[in-house]
């Protein structure tokens, strides 16, 4: 199989999932309504999402000891595709936590074959072209949902739009590969450390990108707006997404792409926070949406590449990394809007962004001895 043939694959398997993560924010408002549950219990859905996510860290490189890379890429697709279909049909509360389950299970498998498949000296491009396929496909999401519930079906059920790509995935024969051995870890102080470093740079990019996923309809509705013309309003952060990945990461005089791209999402928080107007808000997305679409790609393509550590080890802890983001971040935000409102909750996300700057600038410790893949 040819590395285009594989960079098609994951490109699908990706699109599919984004798809099914840029839906999740109007599903949390629209099965709220239709299984007539608070708004915050269903902040559930991406908690569920982010177990899948630690379980995969824990079990994912033994799991690529035992299957190529195109089983991985196989068994995930299955997965994350009954789970979306779980999350289109769900009668109760219950199922819906199991389809997010399967989809955080399913894609964080397909996320952790990703950086394996595409890794190498241009990574961050690579994994930013991807992912801007990936977000292109997400911008479906929300308009698909939003039309559909404005014709008076549930807008859940544009969910299934992923299912099939994802089937076919599931039955076609994936790169017959195995992922690069895993070495013994290596131990010390720097090695610990630039490896902790990296891993909280992934948690913060991936936290502050799922606090607009999750919340970004809730946000619009709050403004006064419908539950259809939110979900169709709540495109516009994936929108940007789609734009600023593909641009991709910008070097500026030597300032770090996630500081340039952090300046931007604190500028469009800021929009989505203090004003009040649905299309003044829809317009903060956007900008939230490019300065966001960088810091993923990035951070996780440095946390790949430190040298000396395997690919494998430390693609796992990037999915760990992203559970544990996702686990916090949206659940953080969900209980400030408790205390105050959504609109001062979206703030949280300027910290954030603030600490990413600082660590950024944090030189990396591993030296080019350290153990061997």
């Amino acid at each position: 199989m040819t590395s285009q043939s594989e960079g098609v694959q994951i490109g699908v398997s990706l699109s599919s999932l984004g798809y099914l993560l840029a839906g999740l924010g109007a599903c949390v408002a629209i099965l709220a309504r239709d299984l007539n549950e608070p708004t915050g219990r269903l902040a559930l859905l991406s908690s569920a999402f982010a177990v899948g996510l630690v379980i995969v860290a824990a079990v994912g490189p033994r799991l690529l000891r035992i299957w190529s890379i195109g089983v991985v890429l196989r068994v995930g697709s299955l997965v994350c595709a009954f789970g979306g279909a779980l999350l289109a049909l769900a009668p109760v509360y219950a199922v819906v936590v199991v389809g997010g389950l399967c989809v955080g299970l399913g894609g964080a498998l397909l996320v952790l074959v990703a950086p394996l498949m595409l890794h190498g000296p241009t990574a961050a491009a690579r994994l930013s072209r991807v992912n801007a396929v990936s977000s292109a496909a997400g911008i479906l999401a929300p308009l698909t949902i939003g039309l559909i519930d404005a014709l008076g079906i549930s807008g859940r059920v544009a969910m299934l739009v992923a299912v099939p790509p994802l089937l076919v995935l599931a039955v076609l024969k994936g790169p017959d590969i195995q992922a690069p051995a895993l070495s013994e870890a290596p131990s010390g102080h720097a090695v610990g450390r630039t490896v902790a470093l990296g891993w909280l740079r992934v948690v913060l990019a991936v936290g502050v990108e799922f606090c607009f996923v999750v919340w970004a309809v809730a946000r619009l509705v709050d403004s006064g707006v419908t539950l259809a013309v939110a979900a169709l309003l709540g495109s516009s952060f994936p929108i940007g997404m789609a734009v600023g990945r593909a641009i991709g990461p910008v070097h500026w005089r030597g300032v770090p792409p996630v500081v340039i791209g952090g300046s931007l999402a604190i500028v469009g928080t800021l929009f989505v926070s203090l004003l009040n107007a649905p299309a003044l808000i829809a317009v903060g997305l956007v900008i939230a949406g490019i300065g966001v679409a960088p810091l993923y790609p990035v951070t996780l393509a440095a946390l790949v590449a430190m040298p000396g550590l395997s690919p494998t080890r430390l693609a796992a802890l990037g999915a760990l990394a992203s559970g544990t983001a996702i686990l916090i971040t949206p659940a953080a935000l969900a209980g400030l809007a408790r205390l105050v409102n959504i609109r001062l909750a979206y703030l949280i996300t300027i910290p954030l962004l603030v600490v990413l700057f600082a660590l950024s600038r944090v030189r990396p410790a591993v030296r080019s001895s350290a153990v061997a893949h």
